[in-house]
């Protein structure tokens, strides 16, 4: 099982590839890391998002609003969190 440090800077990797104000899934950070066993990662991963939004660190968005890491009720992106927005979707 890959650690929740490598899945962070993972997940850093990611973003700053794609460049500021763009998102990532995170079926993305556990392709990149998992191979073909990705998908045992995909809840490890969701679990650093969580951690990471609660921090500050981390933004999980549902069509572009902010959400619930724990219950985002849907697909959901990974970006950093841009200045002043507050708002999370229900």
């Amino acid at each position: 099982m890959t650690d929740p440090r490598t899945i962070s800077k993972t997940i850093d990797a990611l973003l700053d590839d794609r460049g500021a104000g763009k998102t990532i899934c995170p079926s993305e950070v556990a392709r990149q890391l998992g191979g073909d066993t990705w998908r045992d990662l995909m809840q490890p991963v969701r679990d650093v998002a969580a951690e990471r939004s609660d921090a500050g660190e981390l933004e999980v968005t549902r069509g572009g609003e902010k959400v619930d890491p724990r219950n985002p009720a849907g697909p959901i992106r990974l970006g950093r969190p841009p200045r002043g927005r507050t708002h999370m979707k229900p």
